[in-house]
């Protein structure tokens, strides 16, 4: 299957787009910061959805989903700080779309664990 296919591969490409523009609106000295971070850790998702299902077989596949789901928790940890540090506002659709992403690479991790 072609990962631009996958549910969790379009979820968390919107989850990009969400963490750019909620980080757009961080002080401008925390670009290089939690901006930054908080980005690649986004960006990583989708990236290693995409490389894992570019490997040979399920065993590289789900070594590159254990990696996103280690993003999507480094992530979910960044927003966090973000609202405790006040550099934005909760954010119900940011937090609705990580636990999204959370629970269907895990369930897409089980499922090629129980396939192979």
């Amino acid at each position: 299957m072609n990962h631009k296919d996958l549910d969790v591969w379009k979820f968390s490409m919107d989850l990009v787009e969400l963490v750019y523009q909620e980080t757009a609106k961080f002080p401008k000295e925390e670009r290089y910061g939690l901006t930054s971070q908080m980005r690649r850790a986004a960006v990583s998702i989708p990236s290693n959805i995409a490389e894992g299902s570019g490997r040979k077989g399920d065993k590289e596949l789900i070594q590159f989903i254990a990696i996103a789901v280690g993003s999507i928790a480094e992530l979910e940890t960044q927003y966090m700080i973000a609202v405790r540090l006040q550099f934005i506002k909760k954010n119900s659709t940011l937090q609705e779309l990580l636990v999204k992403v959370r629970k269907l690479l895990i369930g897409y991790r089980n499922y090629l664990n129980r396939k192979g």
